[in-house]
């Protein structure tokens, strides 16, 4: 397959560390670059997942009753800030 001549721009010490892990791997960068790109291809868009997590997962169940019992909180005048309730949520 024919090849082109890229370029791109990655900071110094990010591109440097990569260098030396993919090294120990066996391969160089151009290489894990080519592979990146094939994934994409594979893949038809990033070859990870992309998310922000803010908060750990929680079993269903857990936030289910964590919630009731905010809810009925609420009725006995026991409300909580937004920030307070999620903190606690995924606290246990």
């Amino acid at each position: 397959m024919p090849k082109v001549q890229t370029s791109l721009r990655i900071d110094k010490e990010i591109y440097e560390e990569s260098r030396e892990i993919l090294g120990s791997l066996g391969m160089n960068f151009s290489e894990a670059v080519n592979i990146f790109a094939a994934m994409v291809v594979q893949e038809r868009g990033l070859p990870f997942d992309v998310a922000v997590h803010r908060y750990p997962e929680i079993d269903t169940e857990e936030a289910r009753q964590k919630v009731q019992r905010a809810y009925e909180g609420i009725g006995e005048g026991k409300g909580v800030e937004a920030d307070e309730f999620f903190a606690e949520l995924y606290r246990g």
